[in-house]
């Protein structure tokens, strides 16, 4: 990971013409979120640069910007494993209307009705759970479209509007969940116990 983002930073000219680091705070995986958020806290310290936290479903909303333009809600889902999906909605001006979210694709199917108008879906679990969300009025793009995936040009449009945070503490992970470890120590607990 860390050998991409001297790559990054040697594409945008070295790290002298970074202005800040943005990092993913989720929602997602506890481990893969504690790994991100620690690199970037180091990668601040050893650059001086200030931060940001990126939520994953603001950055894909932002792609869905471009392929709806004006009109329209917009739902980013990413499939978050277990049955589940994470989802946000988003106004036809982007502003974020719920979520982040967690829950089954019916239960996500049920919110929709809380939105007005043409909506498109877009990420992983739109992808995943396509026959849910159209059941219920959503547009889901073509599986192949780059509308599915998160960009790195999002990433960077969304940190650029959002406020650095210094030096990191102020970093707060999104994780929805508990750690699959706590479940598998509840599950273990119970085991003993019956």
């Amino acid at each position: 990971m860390l050998e991409e983002v001297e790559l990054a930073a040697a594409a945008a000219g070295g790290w002298s013409a970074v202005e800040r680091i943005a990092v993913g705070v989720g929602p997602g995986s506890f481990t893969g979120l504690r790994v991100g958020i620690a690199s970037a806290r180091a990668l601040g310290a050893s650059t001086g640069l200030p931060l940001t936290g990126v939520g994953t479903l603001d950055a894909l909303s932002r792609g869905l910007d471009e392929k709806v333009g004006e009109a329209g809600s917009r739902l980013a889902v990413l499939d978050a494993r277990r049955g589940e999906a994470f989802a946000a909605a988003y106004s036809a001006s982007g502003e974020r209307l719920w979520g982040p979210w967690v829950g089954t694709p019916a239960a996500l199917a049920e919110r929709l009705g809380e939105l007005s108008g043409p909506l498109l879906a877009a990420g992983s679990g739109a992808v995943r759970f396509r026959d849910e969300l159209e059941d219920r009025g959503a547009e889901v793009p073509e599986d192949g479209d780059p509308v599915h995936r998160v960009a790195g040009r999002h990433v960077c449009a969304v940190a650029t509007a959002a406020e650095a945070v210094g030096s990191g503490d102020a970093l707060a992970p999104i994780y929805m969940r508990p750690p699959d470890a706590e479940r598998w120590r509840e599950r273990d607990t119970s085991r003993e116990k019956g």
